[in-house]
């Protein structure tokens, strides 16, 4: 009885070190909870830690706004969760930073966030410091007036020299104004946040804010009686999800959580209840660029 028992204890020890065996290969690295990234990975640094940091907007309705609750809100924010998800760490821990357009590479550099989710267009110049995953979303550039407001009709009305025009320090949409403003040094007022711009144009200090209309929407949306659109979209910006330019691993995890979400469903369902309530149109999901 005694050899018998001695034998099940082994054949129960050799079946648990097989379980664990199968659970995961030494060189795959393992993560918490039921999520395993490869050793050494920026995903497995992630979700072992349990935390991260994201860096986003704090001033712009329907893609990153602070709410009532003390954190941001909107489109940015929800697809940040979705990556977030996927590494298998809870939304409460997450630390939010707030990342204004001229600092997005800076804190991306530093290390100061693990990823920025900010309205962020994907260009050639950003390129040369930072990498992205995307896009997610394709914006396009307008101008935001007073309602009463006739004499704005799109970015053609500020060679004359006379209208003032606001935008942010930092970000594409002030360098693109720029092709038709007839004086940079006069004409094109800059701010750190949009909501500067907005209540300058409100006092009267400027004629006009200029942005990606998604935002300029929920401007509306918020103060109908107050501001209106001037003219058609005159650019395209597609979003991306900034990283670290040597990291391909995690650009790649993300890329591929964002093809994920265009497949099933949460994509739309993050649009249809932050941005998508000002009017904007979704659109067919973007082609992802693995460059």
């Amino acid at each position: 009885m005694r050899l018998k028992r001695v034998a099940a204890v082994a054949a129960a020890a050799t079946l648990a070190l097989g379980m664990a065996a199968c659970g995961g290969d030494s060189d795959e690295g393992t993560g918490s909870g039921s999520k395993s990234f490869a050793a050494g990975s920026t995903m497995e640094r992630l979700n072992k830690a349990q935390k991260i940091k994201i860096g986003t907007k704090f001033d712009q309705p329907g893609f990153g706004q602070k709410g009532l609750s003390g954190k941001p809100e909107g489109f940015d924010v929800e697809v940040a969760k979705l990556i977030v998800k996927e590494l298998g760490i809870p939304e409460d821990k997450i630390e939010y930073v707030e990342t204004p357009s001229k600092v997005r590479e800076d804190v991306i550099v530093n290390g100061t966030v693990d990823l920025v989710a900010a309205t962020y267009t994907i260009n050639d110049k950003r390129k040369e410091r930072i990498a992205f995953a995307g896009p997610y979303y394709e914006a396009g550039q307008n101008i935001l007036v007073k309602k009463d407001d006739t004499t704005i009709t799109g970015p053609d009305s500020f060679k004359d020299g006379t209208k003032k025009v606001c935008s942010v320090t930092g970000s594409t949409p002030a360098e693109e104004i720029k092709k038709y403003v007839k004086d940079v040094g006069t004409q094109l007022v800059l701010f750190d946040t949009y909501d500067k711009c907005r209540d300058a144009l409100k006092g009267g200090q400027v004629n006009a804010v200029t942005t990606d209309n998604v935002i300029l929407l929920g401007y509306i949306a918020k103060d109908e009686a107050s501001f209106k659109l001037a003219g058609e979209n005159f650019t395209k910006e597609p979003y991306g999800i900034g990283v670290k330019k040597e990291d391909t691993d995690f650009r790649n995890f993300v890329n591929d959580t964002l093809e994920k979400a265009f497949q099933d469903g949460s994509w739309k369902k993050a649009w249809d209840n932050t941005a998508g309530k000002f009017g904007a149109e979704l659109g067919t999901a973007p082609t992802i660029n693995r460059y």
